[in-house]
């Protein structure tokens, strides 16, 4: 990078260069050379392929040490932009999902009597349902039901019961949360089939209860489909992962008690996962531009739809042709992609195509005009657009050399708290005594002392106070470098 920096420094304080700042009259080189240097400065802002890897890493190690605590009634699986290397601890919210055991979904037609006898046994119906959606039936009640299941259990009307969505998420949200509570946490207002609460006034954190589904002929029809990606290992990969039932219906349905929605999460990983770097990147600021310059209140749109938008465009794309030349001729393809969505208020689901994600997603028309207006103006910027984007326009800007410097010690940070998070989960698994406690403390004091080493005159700690009062100062100052 020429200096540390993106070219757009100069041309921000040029009249000639606003006035003349739309993507046409980028020539091929210099939006070559911009995107070139935009992908570089991602990949110092926490957005590279080793960084993903690891948070990814790190986060399936929780999940394993999770499953220790929990195992008895659920696994658990790291999802959203957290499962998907994308966002450091503070960044956004964990979404988890906790998958019932003793439990599965069927699509109707499949062969139940090979499994065990403990397993509770579901048809997946979607006689009037929204596409995506359905309601479930119980074929097979297992030697070994949950009483979250069991109490969720409702009459259909012919003799048979339903599993009522409503119902099952009233029973996991005082089974499994209001009684496990204490003062660290605050519960937050429910979104969608997530329970939401705050952890330590720090972590924002998303629990989504749901069942495992196994549904090949929806998923087959998918892989069925002509495409340039993924390849065939990945499709077959995906097609082996199944899908969940999670306890939401779709949005005026007249069966919203009993009707539930269908979710590709692990699946939606892998294929994100396969992903080249670039497209990541494109992924990464059109999520920024939905934050900093959409801004929905009451996700009209979500970071969902995005990640559908990305994975049309990659399924559509010749994978060899996004490259690091070419970073921002995509991110307009799929600015260009989302306004035509968001015109036609028609957003296929990638995976269910049947299912418009843009149905009752409550864009007022108002909304709807200004949304069109900006994303034609954003289309026609070309790189200029980074300087709408709070995060880019302050590393643009910025000197490179402390830029840099901050950076690397946010990442150090980031995988040290990360690491440090699972082995505290461990110890609590395998009930370490205190002085093991005390050995693990002082070596991440140790550790935490060399990567603060160069800004500790600037930090305004008294190391004399007491130490509990020392380490929530701390606390406080790394939430900050780590937001």
């Amino acid at each position: 990078m020429a200096e540390g920096r993106i070219g757009l420094v100069e041309s921000e304080s040029s009249p000639e260069a606003r006035q003349s700042s739309s993507f046409s009259h980028y020539t091929p080189s210099q939006l070559a050379k911009i995107s070139d240097e935009t992908c570089r400065l991602m990949d110092l802002l926490g957005y590279g392929e080793l960084i993903r890897q690891a948070r990814r890493y790190g986060y399936r190690i929780r999940d394993r040490l999770m499953d220790v605590s929990f195992g008895h009634a659920f696994y658990m699986i790291t999802s959203g932009s957290k499962g998907e290397g994308l966002a450091n601890m503070y960044e956004s919210d964990i979404d988890l999902l906790a998958v019932l055991r003793d439990v599965v979904c069927l699509e109707d037609g499949l062969n139940d009597g090979t499994l065990p006898r403990v397993m509770t046994v579901f048809i997946l119906n979607f006689g009037l349902c929204y596409p995506g959606h359905c309601k479930l039936l119980l074929c097979k009640r297992g030697q070994r039901i949950r009483p979250i299941l069991q109490n969720a259990l409702v009459e259909d009307g012919y003799g048979g019961a339903l599993l009522s969505s409503d119902l099952f998420y009233r029973n996991c949200e005082h089974d499994y949360m209001d009684d496990d509570m204490d003062v660290e946490f605050q519960r937050n207002q429910r979104a969608g089939p997530s329970l939401p609460f705050t952890c330590f006034g720090l972590f924002k954190m998303d629990f989504v209860y749901c069942l495992p589904c196994l549904c090949p002929s929806i998923l087959n029809r998918w892989a069925a489909r002509s495409r340039h990606w993924p390849p065939t290992h990945v499709v077959q990969k995906v097609v082996s992962m199944g899908a969940f039932v999670t306890p939401v219906a779709y949005q005026g349905s007249e069966y919203k008690h009993v009707e539930w929605r269908l979710c590709f999460n692990t699946g939606e990983m892998e294929l994100l996962c396969n992903l080249n770097d670039v497209q990541i990147k494109v992924y990464v600021i059109l999520k920024m531009i939905l934050k900093d310059v959409l801004k929905p209140k009451n996700k009209e749109i979500t970071s969902y739809m995005v990640k559908n938008v990305v994975l049309w465009l990659a399924e559509r794309s010749q994978n060899s042709l996004c490259n690091e030349k070419s970073l921002f001729n995509w991110l307009r393809e799929g600015l260009i992609f989302l306004r035509n969505a968001i015109v036609t208020m028609h957003l296929p689901c990638y995976i269910i195509p049947e299912r418009n994600l843009l149905a009752a997603c409550g864009m007022r028309e108002d909304l709807q005009h200004t949304w069109i207006t900006i994303m034609k103006e954003m289309i026609e910027e070309g790189p200029r657009i980074l300087l709408r984007l709070p995060k880019m326009r302050r590393a643009i800007i910025a000197h490179p050399e402390p830029l840099f410097l901050y950076y690397r010690m946010k990442t150090e940070l980031e995988l040290l708290f990360l690491m440090c998070t699972n082995r505290f989960i461990k110890y609590i698994n395998d009930d370490v005594d205190d002085s093991e406690g005390d050995r693990f403390i002082e070596e991440f004091n140790i550790c935490l002392g060399l990567i603060l080493s160069p800004v500790l005159p600037l930090l305004n700690v008294d190391w004399n106070i007491d130490i509990d009062k020392r380490g929530s100062a701390l606390i406080d100052i790394l939430a900050g470098l780590l937001m």
